[in-house]
């Protein structure tokens, strides 16, 4: 059994697409040095906290709060959803990331059936591979402690007590678990099947795979792989794949068999001495690392919290970055992204000169980076147009650290047949833009919103940041930075404070054309400030709530204590 030393580090961020505005109050907060989690259900804390009392490791507490959240925040995350995650290994003193994104059908004319009819929101057709599964094992194999059968224990209890009567519509038209009441009582109809419960189907699912975990022979990695293949590779698969077909779906054997966790290195940029590290540009991520490279020649704090210059310098940093993000990113695996270019010093350099800090920009204006200048000629390719969240962090007593941002908003095509298998939408991230480094190809993984963060002091992790909120998640998760490095915040101040947002870039979920110029600002956000921004050309709208649902854990290093805040939270005793 693999476990860690005492100097070994793992913190664990869980994050799910969603709503575009989350809390002004930090729900609960905790703190200490023996495991502590945060997350969007009170259940998925407990499971944490009982991976914790078995001996188990941050990796082990973070798995099993996935599998619960996968049913008690059904909806926002589902289980044959996504799971991007980061790792740092103190013993190794290295940073990996598990790629846990299923890619797109490989067959070439389901391919193109999208490009045909483009790819729709929420049916079968818009599920890439489920990727929660493979990601769980991988982490457990890799990091934990404990084995797939103890992990699972507290979804199958949730499972087994029945359900899922408190997703009904009230009737109220409030929002329920992040959907509308009538929104989700239809979902949870078409899910349910006739006669059926999707909570006993998927109650038999997790019982296979631990079925299969308990009659492997071998070592502890081999009895947790066979828990992978019998879902990607077995019986379970058989059965996803005629589900697939009943319903019109293009997901076939092949992709389901040839699907793995991916572990890739981290993208890691440097800001006033520290190191944020994100996935890849099979994310969004590295835009925050743009925005930031472009902020670093900026005195903010001289500017001052929230002062006018201070909202325009940062939103106009975004809005380049976002614009290059809509321009370069893709699967890096399929597309040749110039992600060096996008980062190096000329080309920041470069870029900052387009920041005028007495106008807003009312253009999207990608760079050239592939021949080092400031705009693409022709303003870039001219391309047509086109809820709910929950979050988890969870560190352990051997100061283990994981970051990663789990999400699945749910399709309506039904819980896999008899699997209780509900499969996510990611697919529509993908557009059907011919040439584009996002354009849906056999086997490429849509450029996910998910986007974990990992901030590193004097070596150690300092900051783990998980945002809800699709396009806005690393709008957020960039000022929580900016709070606690420029500003020099602690963790419930920089959770609390006001944030402002901008939809100057092209949706990430259909592609819907951005909103030049557009602003949003907090409330608290005073009127001398207000009138100064729009004196520069910015289209303020305000808002009574923060963008983004944030679980955050913010890390003493000297000390090894961990101040953590979510909408639940529990440390270990």
């Amino acid at each position: 059994m693999k476990k860690f030393s005492a100097t070994t580090s793992i913190l664990i961020v869980f994050l799910f697409f969603g709503s575009l505005l989350g809390q002004d109050e930090i729900g609960r907060r905790d703190s200490g040095k023996n495991g502590i989690i945060a997350a969007g259900k009170k259940e998925a804390v407990a499971a944490g906290v009982k991976m914790f009392n078995l001996g188990g490791n941050a990796a082990d507490a973070a798995v099993s709060s996935l599998l619960v959240l996968s049913v008690k925040h059904i909806g926002a995350f589902c289980i044959g959803g996504e799971v991007p995650l980061i790792i740092y290994d103190a013993e190794k003193k290295e940073v990996k990331v598990l790629s846990g994104q299923g890619a797109a059908p490989k067959d070439t004319s389901a391919i193109e059936w999208y490009y045909r009819h483009r790819i729709p929101g929420s049916n079968i057709r818009s599920a890439a591979v489920p990727a929660v599964i493979d990601l769980c094992v991988t982490a457990l194999k890799l990091y934990g402690n404990l084995t797939f059968e103890q992990t699972a224990g507290p979804v199958l209890k949730i499972l087994d007590a029945g359900g899922p009567n408190e997703y009904r519509d009230t009737g109220s038209g409030e929002w329920i678990d992040g959907i509308s009441g009538k929104s989700i009582d239809k979902w949870m109809t078409n899910i349910a099947g006739e006669g059926r419960s999707w909570y006993a189907d998927l109650a038999v699912t997790i019982r296979k795979l631990i079925e299969a975990e308990q009659k492997a022979t071998g070592s502890r990695e081999e009895k947790l792989q066979a828990v992978s293949d019998r879902f990607y590779r077995g019986d379970i698969a058989d059965d996803l794949v005629a589900w697939y077909i009943e319903r019109g779906g293009f997901l076939r054997k092949r992709d389901l068999a040839e699907h793995v966790t991916r572990i890739e290195d981290p993208v890691e940029i440097s800001y006033r001495g520290y190191k944020v590290l994100k996935c890849d540009t099979w994310t969004q991520g590295p835009y925050l690392s743009q925005t930031l490279r472009l902020l670093e020649g900026y005195n903010l704090k001289n500017m001052g919290f929230l002062s006018p210059d201070y909202i325009h310098v940062v939103t106009e940093s975004m809005k380049l970055a976002l614009a290059d993000r809509d321009e370069y990113y893709g699967d890096p695996l399929f597309a040749d992204v110039p992600l060096k270019q996008l980062l190096s010093d000329e080309y920041t350099r470069l870029r900052r000169q387009l920041i005028d800090m007495n106008k807003a920009s009312q253009e999207l204006r990608p760079g050239d980076p592939w021949n080092m200048k400031a705009l693409l000629e022709g303003g870039g390719k001219v391309f047509p147009n086109e809820g709910g969240t929950t979050t988890c962090v969870a560190a352990d007593k051997w100061g283990n650290v994981v970051v990663t941002t789990p999400s699945g908003l749910s399709s309506n095509a039904g819980s896999g047949g008899h699997t209780g298998v509900t499969h996510g939408t990611r697919l529509i991230i993908n557009n059907t833009w011919r040439g584009h480094p996002n354009g849906i190809g056999p086997g490429k993984r849509p450029r996910t919103s998910l986007t974990p963060t990992l901030v590193m002091k004097d070596g150690k992790p300092f900051l783990a940041i998980s945002v809800a909120g699709g396009d806005m998640q690393d709008q957020a998760a960039l000022q929580i930075i900016l709070d606690v490095i420029d500003f020099g915040m602690d963790l419930d101040n920089a959770m609390k404070a006001p944030r402002f947002s901008t939809n100057h870039f092209i949706g990430s979920f259909g592609q819907d054309p951005p909103r030049l110029g557009s602003l949003r600002l907090h409330e608290s956000i005073g009127q001398e400030t207000r009138d100064d921004l729009v004196g520069r050309g910015h289209k303020v709208r305000m808002t009574p709530s923060n963008i983004g649902g944030i679980a955050m854990l913010y890390i003493d290093t000297q000390t090894g204590m961990v101040n953590g805040a979510g909408a639940a939270a529990q440390a270990a005793k």
